[in-house]
């Protein structure tokens, strides 16, 4: 690269040299040296990573989320101005929960009303100006600047990206000035990989020890894990050393699989049973760990905080005991524990055996009243034990969002299942999907939502991203025509409460349902839309078939109750 480029094009370059394959773009009227640097940069043959136009910020945070979960690399994600970067603030906050590295950047206002170049010309140049633009984004980066100089962009690139992904992992923030990117850029370092290594914390050895001795001498102990075992390779260990230990796992809201759903220590999605018996409980990288005003600890029980924020140091109230903590990504931590624990006794075969047969039990009595249920109509349970019969022995994720429960589905790859975000911006399922098909083409990716987060998702920009970007997900809208997750709130809350004994529950109802199948079809998506019990394996096959097949994406929506 020469000093001639633009500095709007000049970060394509970086963002290449550090390992980045997408920038997915809102573009605005601060964009001009932007483009114009990637038309200079295509004419002079200097490879750039991808520039994705994206037609709704939310969906290109959402893509670089997904991406992130697929492939294991932090993508970046460039906005217009103070609007742009709003409308992606919810996936910005999503990205922070969940601690998912994402580069994130917005256009400013041009600073100068005039006699520099770059500087303001249309009316919005004024609308679009902040206080505090960087405020919209601040409680969910790590880090935070704007660029001033063209010379100090390789160097913020650089820490932009080291930041991002030291341990806790998360988003960064930069913010573009237009001026400035109009500017020539110096080359150096722009070809550089980054001169800034991420940090990595790796777990205390005393605490290690003192954690196996725990869980080692205990007679009950179980792990709740939330966001997985790390990678595949500690996934595999994990699953085999709680099967030789005979510990029991459970997957409270779970955002990420940490063991297969079959295996015989997972006791499945509520912790209440086990809790209550175990002496060592093992928290592995869960945000909440369990209900406090239902869930309850046996007395004197021994509490293990694990995860690459033990204590989620950012939230301001979060008081889960913590008798112990070990800091470290899980793809270190749980390989490390189990190294430290050593081989398991013989006793423990029979511990095993023991959890084995409960929870095959426990699976198919969950399964027979899945099914039981289905000639009065379908249920997200019923679909969820579908579609994982029709998911066996296919590569495939599904992104869940208020969408079929992990309960009552088969999944066993480390990468297999994710849920949405403990922060709850809604409309994440959808484009997280079309980033991990986009990171992983050869995987089967399928996005099951509600109705309600189907609408959240902005869907005709998603569906003109899956055409556009020919991404061939499965898209599962589960359609109760309500705002489900609030009705059970209320119920929950107030059981025999007025609400829950009213005819028409206020404030919850999404009636009448538009005609999705309509907004799929605008983008040429495969449509159908089911509700008898006898037509669901079938139609679920012939949209795999037509993922898989003909590479396009295909929209199943399913009448629930």
């Amino acid at each position: 690269m020469t000093g001639d480029i633009t500095t709007g094009g000049a970060i394509f370059g970086k963002l290449g040299a550090l390992g980045v394959d997408y920038v997915f773009v809102n573009s605005g009227t601060d964009f001009p040296p932007i483009i114009e640097g990637l038309a200079e940069a295509e004419a002079k043959g200097i490879d750039l990573p991808k520039s994705v136009v994206i037609p709704h910020e939310h969906a290109a945070l959402g893509m670089a989320h997904g991406y992130y979960l697929i492939s294991g690399k932090a993508q970046a994600v460039m906005l217009h101005t103070n609007v742009g970067l709003a409308n992606g603030a919810i996936g910005a906050i999503n990205a922070a929960c969940e601690h998912v590295p994402v580069l994130m950047m917005s256009g400013r206002t041009p600073v100068m009303e005039s006699d520099r170049f770059g500087a303001r010309t249309v009316p919005i140049a004024w609308g679009q100006e902040m206080y505090d633009q960087t405020a919209l984004v601040r409680e969910a980066s790590k880090w935070e600047y704007e660029l001033r100089f063209p010379e100090q962009l390789s160097g913020l690139l650089d820490r932009s990206y080291a930041i991002a992904n030291s341990t806790p992992k998360g988003p960064t923030y930069l913010t573009l000035p237009r001026e400035v990117l109009c500017e020539p850029c110096p080359p150096d370092g722009l070809d550089q990989p980054t001169s800034l290594s991420p940090s990595r914390v790796a777990p205390d050895a005393d605490a290690l020890r003192a954690a196996a001795k725990w869980l080692a001498e205990a007679e009950a102990p179980l792990v709740i894990a939330q966001r997985g075992a790390g990678d595949e390779e500690s996934f595999a260990q994990f699953s085999k050393w709680a099967e030789d230990w005979g510990i029991a796992v459970c997957s409270w809201w779970a955002t990420h699989l940490a063991i297969p759903t079959d295996h015989p220590c997972h006791v499945g999605a509520d912790p209440a049973e086990a809790l209550a018996k175990a002496d060592v409980v093992l928290v592995l990288d869960c945000l909440a760990p369990w209900w406090p005003d239902k869930h309850k600890l046996r007395d004197g029980a021994k509490v293990i905080q694990m995860g690459p924020d033990p204590l989620f140091s950012r939230f301001p109230v979060r008081n889960f005991p913590a008798d112990l903590c070990i800091a470290g990504e899980s793809a270190d931590t749980v390989p490390a524990l189990v190294e430290a624990m050593g081989s398991a006794p013989t006793g423990h075969a029979q511990r095993a055996k023991a959890l084995g047969e409960a929870n095959d039990k426990r699976r198919n009595t969950a399964a027979k009243g899945a099914r039981d249920t289905m000639a009065a109509g379908l249920t997200k349970e019923s679909v969820a034990l579908v579609l994982g019969e029709a998911l066996d022995g296919i590569k495939s994720t599904v992104f869940s969002e208020l969408g079929v429960p992990l309960t009552h589905l088969k999944r066993d790859d480390h990468r297999s299942w994710f849920q949405e975000p403990h922060s709850g911006g809604l409309g994440w399922c959808f484009p997280a999907a079309l980033g991990g098909q986009l990171a992983e083409p050869d995987r089967l990716c399928v996005a099951t939502m509600g109705d309600g987060s189907y609408m959240f998702a902005n869907p005709v920009a998603c569906h003109q991203i899956a055409e556009a970007m020919e991404l061939p997900v499965l898209i599962m809208v589960l359609n109760n025509r309500e705002w489900g997750a609030v009705r059970h709130s209320v119920t929950g809350m107030y059981p025999d409460g007025y609400a829950s004994k009213a005819n028409r529950m206020p404030l919850t109802s999404l009636e009448p349902s538009p005609d999705f199948c309509s907004v799929a079809k605008a983008s040429r998506a495969w449509t159908k839309s089911v509700s008898a019990a006898d037509e669901l394996r079938m139609a679920i096959d012939e949209a795999i078939a037509v993922c898989r097949k003909e590479k396009r994406c295909a929209f199943l929506e399913v009448m629930i109750r």
